[in-house]
């Protein structure tokens, strides 16, 4: 049984992802404006309504600024965690459905979901894996640290969309004011390139069919040094990367 996914955005100005397997489509995370994101959408020929639902995992408005719009607009269900809800205002939902990241999966049709928690700075943040028959597609961004709870969840994974936010050199000589520098290199913000390939070597990363680097800053890193990174360290997997555009979406990986 196949599953595929593209992005239609990753980065700090919006995230959307979109998962599908032969009988169900989820989107996770809707950070852009509602329009925005028909239209990227469409740009993969798939309509709103076709959706099973919206998956959220944080508050932060680059994650779920168009929830609530899209949600409504479509009669379409939402999970996210009760601190992911609480934390900020997504308006009625038609259904909302609350997530507890310890207690196991569920399923969509025939698309297994199974969240997990990560530490961020945020109220209730959690990432999922997905699985459809043998497939499984792991999802890893918004993470200050790695933690032995979030290798174990991706040691299955056959691919996987893992965050490489920053360069932690440019960093510091970069543009942001101390406090913010602080806030996305600590333990509860975002995972340098750096903490990224640590991740990897901690994984069985030779089963990967594809591995996306996802939400990298556009002022605080390139995909330049991400390719070099991972060319030079795990030369195995340099066929396999592909990077997570902002601007433009992705094309489908099916595997």
């Amino acid at each position: 049984m196949s599953l595929r996914f593209a992005l239609l955005g990753s980065g700090s100005r919006g995230n959307a992802l979109l998962i599908e397997t032969p009988s169900v489509r989820v989107m996770v995370d809707c950070g852009f404006p509602a329009r925005e994101i028909e239209a990227r959408l469409a740009g993969l020929g798939v309509d709103p309504e076709s959706l099973a639902g919206i998956l959220v995992t944080h508050e932060h408005v680059d994650h779920r600024r168009g929830v609530g719009t899209i949600a409504r607009r479509y009669r379409l269900p939402v999970w996210m965690t009760p601190g992911t809800h609480h934390a900020a205002d997504y308006g009625l939902l038609p259904r909302l459905h609350r997530i507890d990241c310890h207690a196991g999966c569920w399923s969509i049709g025939d698309l297994e979901i199974f969240p997990y928690p990560v530490p961020h700075d945020s109220r209730e943040p959690c990432q999922f894996t997905f699985r459809t028959g043998q497939r499984t597609l792991g999802l890893l961004t918004d993470t200050g640290h790695i933690t032995p709870h979030i290798l174990t969840m991706l040691r299955a994974c056959d691919s996987l969309i893992l965050e490489f936010n920053h360069d932690p050199q440019m960093l510091v000589n970069g543009p942001y004011p101390v406090t913010l520098q602080a806030r996305v290199g600590g333990a509860h913000g975002h995972l340098s390139n750096h903490q990224a390939l640590g991740l990897l070597n901690g994984l069985p990363y030779a089963r990967l069919h594809y591995l996306v680097a996802s939400h990298l800053s556009e002022k605080n890193n390139s995909p330049r040094l991400v390719k070099a990174l991972i060319a030079q360290h795990l030369p195995e997997l340099a066929g396999r990367l592909s990077i997570a555009s902002q601007q433009s979406v992705s094309d489908w990986y099916e595997f």
